[in-house]
């Protein structure tokens, strides 16, 4: 019988098992290796050439201080020198742990998790708690790194009872950040073990379009609905800080803006996109702050700005959206009022902790191409920009997404005149062979020439991952045709007519219904972004969805949004479904989206 613990066993098998000793339960098993203070040569020499019981056991022990010395060159070569398969069990699992954890740190966590199929782990149960803990965790890291959040979930609630004091604390958070990561559907499964079940839940409360107060009603719900469960009691951090949220409610926020200049247009778009999310707000019948707008051409400076803010009790400034001003605000050490501003700075360390940025970067666009494309089963691109400066950014941010996904950038090419683009087009498709599919940014006008381009020079099966500016967003079939077959990414807004809110702005402002409706849509999401700015910041795996894409803050406190997929068809923008595969997400600093 296993004595491995399930989580509703009582306190007393607990102490019984921390009152266990290093030597297994079923002494058939074999003994564990020793803590010792004697150093890994010492070790080595007493065990000498000798291949006894004992003397694995002094070689054990010393693989495991070359390990804990982060050396695993030298604990695999003592590991080599032993008879690992003659080892007795507890002795053998002890093995395989400590190769699963040099595996680890050699980032080989496939082969780490392979380690645990070793027909030792039957009897796993049978060691005492500290064996099973260390097994255990080191098997959780391992599918963790692997791409298996889910079940290393499983394997941390399972060792959840052997565990106490800030190890229980720690392994909690853990699971936390494991089942968050997990995409809805997942969330939304229904599984046998009652505890997963109730982590799962419980993280499904964290997504979607809820108000703090909603949320944390449906918290104090699910604890009464699971009374029992282990984050019950101890609810997670993150969680813990909505609660402080709640004791501040958003009641009053700026809009700070360029009303006049060359920006005003943009400014327009953003506003009534902003406000227009207020009013279905109330229309709704939910509470909004009252906004104040500012206009930024008209400022002395911005600590003039700051304290007029802070003298009529402003206690979030939506803006500015000019970079330099942005830029200045990236490099102070603090701000007196949180800040989300529309636009990205080019900063570098450290931001002020109340500085948020928010903008349509076209990065973000690249990067989402890298990682469709990669979880599309692509491994090896081309790329075409624009030349300049807009280009060189876009393309940076495609090829080091690329590339940290382990992708081959084959070539990459700048076009510029419309002359210019077949000799282009017929460099980069001299690495044809080597070439998965071809990732471009480019301009309506410019795509359009492109793709009958590749047609023509025998590479039409060759696939076009894009960007959404060669997207209109005006319903033109035939002048699109030339469009077809290219998958892009694009904001909700233009890929769904049939958004409420979406409707109201096209049907007093008709503008918004072509590519400048993604000013309205980032507009829209500010003021959503307001309410829930600091939910986000608390829940770091949380998503909100948005207009211009479902919107998540990432580590640095830049919006990140994810962008659904469409393929022009018929000369038609044609929604795609999601990728079957997941998508891997690595964050990259954004900046400024405007060509």
């Amino acid at each position: 019988m296993k004595f491995r613990l399930r989580p509703l066993l009582c306190a007393t098998a607990f102490a019984l098992l921390a009152a266990c000793s290093s030597s297994p339960v079923n002494n058939s098993l074999g003994d564990l290796p020793q803590p010792s203070q004697t150093s890994i040569e010492q070790l080595l020499n007493q065990a000498g050439s000798s291949q006894s019981e004992q003397a694995n056991l002094l070689r054990l022990t010393a693989a495991d201080k070359a390990y804990a010395q982060q050396n695993a060159r030298e604990a695999r070569q003592i590991l080599g020198s032993i008879n690992l398969e003659g080892l007795k069990p507890a002795q053998q699992m002890f093995a395989q742990t400590l190769l699963a954890q040099l595996d680890l740190l050699d980032k080989q966590p496939a082969q780490a998790v392979k380690r645990f199929d070793h027909p030792s782990f039957a009897q796993l149960g049978e060691l005492p708690a500290q064996q099973q803990i260390r097994s255990g965790l080191t098997k959780a890291d391992a599918q963790a790194a692997n791409g298996q959040p889910l079940a290393a979930a499983q394997e941390r609630i399972f060792l959840g009872p052997l565990l106490d004091g800030d190890a229980a604390h720690d392994n909690r958070e853990q699971i936390w950040q494991l089942i968050t990561s997990l995409p809805d559907a997942q969330l939304r499964q229904s599984v046998k073990d009652a505890d997963l079940n109730g982590w799962l839940a419980l993280a499904a409360i964290t997504r979607g379009n809820l108000a703090l107060d909603q949320q944390l009603a449906a918290i104090e719900d699910w604890q009464k609905q699971h009374p029992g469960h282990p984050a019950a009691r101890n609810l997670p951090d993150d969680l813990e800080r909505l609660k402080t949220l709640a004791r501040e409610p958003l009641n009053r926020v700026a809009l700070l803006l360029p009303l006049q200049g060359q920006l005003a247009g943009v400014s327009r778009a953003l506003q009534d996109g902003f406000m227009a999310a207020r009013y279905e707000a109330l229309a709704a019948g939910q509470s909004a702050p009252a906004v104040t707008v500012y206009d930024s051409t008209q400022m002395g400076s911005l600590d003039a700005f700051y304290r007029q803010a802070q003298a009529a009790g402003i206690q979030l400034v939506v803006g500015p959206l000019e970079k330099n001003f942005v830029k200045q605000l990236g490099d102070r050490p603090q701000l007196p009022i949180n800040t989300l501003a529309l636009n990205y700075g080019d900063s570098q360390g450290a931001q002020p902790p109340q500085l948020f940025q928010f903008g349509l970067a076209a990065e973000d666009e690249a990067r989402e191409a890298a990682r469709r494309a990669w979880a599309d089963g692509k491994r090896s691109a081309g790329a075409m920009v624009p030349q300049g400066d807009w280009g060189a950014r876009v393309l940076a941010a495609f090829q080091n997404e690329w590339q940290q996904l382990g992708g081959r950038l084959v070539a990459a090419e700048r076009i510029g005149q419309p002359v210019e683009i077949a000799n282009r087009i017929s460099s980069l498709l001299q690495m044809r062979q080597g070439m998965d599919f071809i990732f471009l940014a480019s301009t309506p006008a410019q795509a359009r020439q492109i793709k009958p381009i590749l047609v023509y020079q025998n590479a039409r099966d060759l696939p076009v991952y894009a960007t959404s500016n060669l997207n209109s967003g005006v319903n033109e079939p035939g002048v699109n045709q030339d469009l077809n077959g290219i998958l892009f990414c694009e904001t909700p807004w233009l890929l769904d007519p049939s958004n409420p809110l979406r409707a109201k702005i096209t049907a007093q402002w008709p503008q918004a219904g072509t590519s400048i409706g993604r000013l309205y849509a980032m507009g829209a999401d500010a003021y959503l972004l307001a309410l829930h700015l600091q939910q986000l910041k608390a829940l770091p795996n949380s998503e909100l969805p948005g207009l211009s894409g479902n919107l998540s803050v990432a580590p640095d406190q830049r919006v990140v949004r994810h962008l659904p997929w469409a393929e022009f068809r018929n000369g038609v923008a044609q929604p795609l479904p999601a990728s079957n595969a997941p998508l891997p997400t690595t964050s990259v600093p954004a900046s400024l989206s405007t060509p």
